[in-house]
């Protein structure tokens, strides 16, 4: 009997990993779809979110010169409340450095993700700071 349970597992553990392996392909498919389709400039650069699940990135890049003009993250931050509160700070942070740089317009690379919860409060704050896209 134990060794029925233990096969009974490993099945479960195979295929919550094909499971995974399905998600991030697909994550991948729907990122490169997006990068397909927009691109930044010096002038409206690129505005792309990095989220994980305790951290979350920001970048302006201009795609012609391939530079990080402005970055902002919660890596070495002490900000405390929720995900999505933290992104709402990130939101307004790199809003202002990029006011700070002259960029007033921005293209949004959600990265393949949803536009929704954390992605959507952060991308609501940068646009209440100024930041229009």
């Amino acid at each position: 009997m134990p060794m029925k349970l233990c096969f009974v597992r490993l099945e479960r553990l195979v295929s919550n990993m094909a499971n995974l392996a399905k998600k991030l392909r697909n994550l991948g498919l729907r990122k490169n779809r997006v990068r397909a389709k927009i691109s930044g400039t010096a002038e409206r650069p690129r505005l792309t979110v990095s989220i994980s699940n305790k951290h979350i990135s920001v970048q302006l890049i201009d795609d012609v010169l391939q530079h990080t003009i402005v970055a902002s993250t919660t890596v070495g931050t002490k900000q405390t409340g929720t995900i999505t509160e933290q992104a709402a700070a990130i939101g307004t942070d790199i809003a202002k450095k990029a006011l700070k740089a002259k960029i007033t317009t921005v293209v949004f690379d959600r990265n393949g993700r949803q536009y929704a919860g954390r992605l959507s409060a952060l991308a609501d704050a940068a646009r209440k700071e100024g930041l229009e896209f």
